[in-house]
């Protein structure tokens, strides 16, 4: 036994005495790693033309016998499980144009495909159409897009040797679109809502009890001048981050611009914790006067208005009401419909449709309303809607704006949450009362503001209908 311990040792030293003959200077030869340029055969094209040629018939295209290979550079990563089996590529690594997801049926990518690769995609075989309110590229089985098998990936897609840094698309909420689908965008200035950190229970990205396949979170802007908007950051629950807590700070957030799976609304979607930059010390949150509802108004009607005096379509002026533009050229109007979506005879109405304008604010606003010399003060109102998608109607007051249009933003302005506004979930055709809103625990004087907030972007530009508004006081 001690023969055969003394063999193995020595056959040890032997060994080590080999492997540091071969090895100069303490340095070892790694293997090879270096990608080389692609000999690309063919007709480059953009991201661009992918996607013109789709839109043109919003059919889906297959490409056969084209020799077109189009070029992008990746701006996803599956290395924290956010995405799966897809590349999402842009046309630029700064200033981008386009993007595209391609469907792939392989896990993980990250290691191959990694942030900001150029990669160029043989385009023949492959098919573009709509997936999930997202154009698609990948393998058309029926009429439906699908991954691009395993066998075929290296053929269709090809590394470059180029990596670059992505720089992310400055963009404000308000000026999202469907141009900027599939685009490595930055947010700046947002945060959570409150309810979404603050308080008992501060959530994580997708890890609640109700969280199935995703963690949908609010994210809303702190642009001073209200234009701001909100818009849903989406995780996959298979995530590995999935149960880290969402930040209550505020700050910047990188991301990339998607649909949600029902193609209901816009949703954005980030590789890691990374990506969100949020140093600020101090949240944005509006003050709330928050004194909840009463059974029953008062009987001294201070302030009210059904809008049948107005003129159809025109303007609404008049009875102390002040009717503000913030931003685009529309105006809450007065309007009347029959049909499916009814209005109770003449409403006040606001809509971005058909507008042109990039972000639509406007305000209705209340005459003043003395709190204090008036006790037992509630309001109450009834909103409907029609396909509201991305635009809100807030429910604001102020104690603090004297009654002229050029300070309406340099006031300050607060919610009242016990306002029930009607959702883009609630039948369109029914009108939703706001219960009888208590005010009485506000003091001074005060005036209410609906404000609208919008765009002319298809998926931006719903229609709130306002009416039968009512403040009234206790004898």
């Amino acid at each position: 036994m001690k023969t055969l311990n003394l063999k193995n040792a020595l056959l040890v030293v032997f060994n080590m005495l080999f492997l540091a003959a071969c090895i100069s200077d303490d340095e070892f030869d790694l293997p090879n790693t270096t990608i080389q340029k692609p000999n690309i055969k063919g007709t480059i094209v953009s991201i661009g033309a992918v996607l013109g040629n789709y839109n043109q018939t919003e059919k889906t295209i297959t490409f056969q016998d084209t020799d077109n290979i189009m070029e992008g550079y990746v701006i996803s990563s599956d290395e924290g499980g956010n995405f799966f089996k897809k590349l999402i590529l842009q046309d630029q690594p700064e200033n981008p144009t386009a993007g595209i997801s391609i469907q792939v049926d392989r896990t993980p990518l990250f290691t191959k495909y990694e942030l900001g690769r150029k990669v160029y995609v043989k385009l023949d075989g492959l098919s573009v159409g709509l997936l999930n309110g997202v154009i698609q590229l990948g393998r058309l089985e029926g009429n439906t897009i699908v991954r691009i098998p395993p066998s075929d990936i290296n053929n269709h897609i090809i590394k470059s040797d180029e990596v670059a840094r992505i720089v992310p698309k400055p963009i404000s909420i308000c000026h999202l679109s469907n141009t900027l689908e599939n685009l490595f965008i930055r947010l700046d200035d947002v945060q959570f809502n409150k309810k979404e950190v603050l308080g008992d229970h501060q959530k994580t990205f997708a890890a609640e009890s109700n969280d199935q396949f995703n963690g949908e979170r609010l994210l809303e802007s702190c642009t001073q001048d209200g234009s701001g908007g909100s818009v849903i950051l989406s995780t996959s629950t298979f995530s590995d981050f999935k149960s880290v807590l969402l930040p209550m700070n505020s700050g910047t957030l990188d991301g990339i611009l998607v649909r949600n799976f029902f193609d209901t609304f816009y949703t954005i979607i980030i590789n890691a914790p990374s990506d969100l930059n949020f140093t600020e010390a101090l949240r944005c949150d509006m003050e709330e006067l928050d004194c909840s509802t009463v059974d029953t108004p008062g009987t001294v009607n201070l302030f009210s208005d059904d809008f049948e005096s107005q003129t159809n379509k025109e303007l609404i002026t008049g009875n102390g009401w002040t009717n503000y533009v913030q931003l685009g050229t529309k105006g809450w109007e007065a309007y009347t419909s029959q049909g499916s979506n009814p209005s109770q005879g003449i409403s006040a109405r606001m809509t971005s449709s058909n507008s042109g304008d990039d972000c639509a604010v406007a305000w209705l606003i209340t005459p003043a309303i003395n709190l204090t010399t008036n006790k037992g003060v509630s309001i109450s109102f009834e909103t409907s809607n029609s396909f509201a998608d991305g635009s809100d109607l807030e429910i604001l007051f102020s104690t603090n704006w004297e009654g002229t249009q050029s300070t309406i933003t340099d006031a300050n302005w607060g919610l009242l949450p016990a306002a029930y506004v009607v959702q883009d979930s609630d039948l369109f055709s029914r009108w939703f009362p706001s219960g009888n809103v208590n005010l009485s625990c506000g003091t001074g004087t005060i005036h209410i503001a609906f404000r609208y907030r919008g765009s002319d972007e298809i998926d931006f530009d719903g229609t709130y209908e306002l009416d039968n508004i009512s403040i009234d006081a206790m004898p």
